[in-house]
């Protein structure tokens, strides 16, 4: 019953979508640039930290530790492919977290369905990661290596990571408002998700007893995907049961998000 309902909800979420589109658009657009209001080079600050990241840990590992090729690519080109999405996916998780909270104004508005401010959060991280994911095509072809057919389904795993990503911050951004300490909460397990996930290390460092472990965790399919598609040049279906994994636990992790929402939504009112 309760999961019933909870695929009602998000029927009723994605028709509201459709119908609420331009004001969805126009909120997304503002939180781009009110993220920026007030500093001198503006909206380019929001590519300035991702690509000192990418820099440093490039200079490090390959300039300091001489990181050696990852195959027959360069390791800025394997570690970029990797970057990306996590950029993409933790600024969302991160920002999707504080949105209720954030646009507390608007939760006294009846006619508001508040269920989609973590999406705009998702929205406006998005745009970012559109410019970034060019950016890495263009890498790929100025170091001379053509793009693989299988490059056209990092559109999959971007639709992939946004529904993972939703059903997150559909229980952080509720849990928030009652619990102020899910923000540095979600700040620490981030950290350790970026240690953890096989981003700037390859996964043939790790035991073969251990990499299942480390392929439980959501965001691995995510990231691989990517390197699958412009480096490993594999379809997304061949790792049938690493996608069938994801897929159940990212549906779950939806109708628990939902759910979560729907029962929390009543009361914010009366702590925001």
């Amino acid at each position: 019953m309760l999961i019933r309902r909870s695929l009602v909800d998000f029927l009723r979420f994605l028709q509201d979508i459709v119908k609420s589109r331009h004001l969805i658009f126009a909120l997304t657009k503002n939180d781009v640039m009110s993220r920026y209001i007030g500093s001198s080079l503006g909206f380019v600050w929001a590519f300035v930290h991702p690509l000192l990241t990418v820099l440093i840990l490039w200079f490090v590992f390959e300039i300091g530790f001489r990181s050696k090729p990852v195959g027959n690519f360069p390791f800025i080109l394997w570690l970029s492919s990797g970057m990306v999405p996590w950029f993409f996916l933790s600024d969302s998780i991160a920002s999707g977290t504080h949105s209720v909270i954030e646009k507390s104004f608007l939760v006294q508005k009846i006619v508001f369905r508040v269920s989609t401010l973590p999406l705009i959060k998702i929205l406006s991280a998005l745009i970012i990661h559109l410019f970034f994911v060019v950016l890495l095509l263009v890498l790929f072809v100025l170091h001379g290596h053509s793009l693989p057919p299988t490059a056209m389904q990092i559109v999959y795993y971007l639709a992939a990571g946004c529904l993972f990503v939703l059903g997150v911050t559909w229980m952080t951004s509720a849990l928030i408002v009652f619990l102020r300490d899910i923000g540095p909460v979600i700040g620490i397990v981030l950290q350790f998700g970026f240690w953890l996930t096989p981003i700037f290390w390859s996964m043939d460092l790790v035991p073969t007893q251990y990499q299942m472990i480390i392929k439980l965790n959501p965001v691995y399919y995510i990231i691989e995907g990517y390197r699958d598609s412009l480096i490993g040049q594999v379809w997304f279906w061949e790792h049938r049961m690493l996608t069938m994994y994801f897929w159940g636990f990212t549906v779950l992790l939806l109708i628990a998000g939902a759910l979560l929402f729907r029962r929390l939504r009543p009361h914010f009112a009366d702590v925001l």
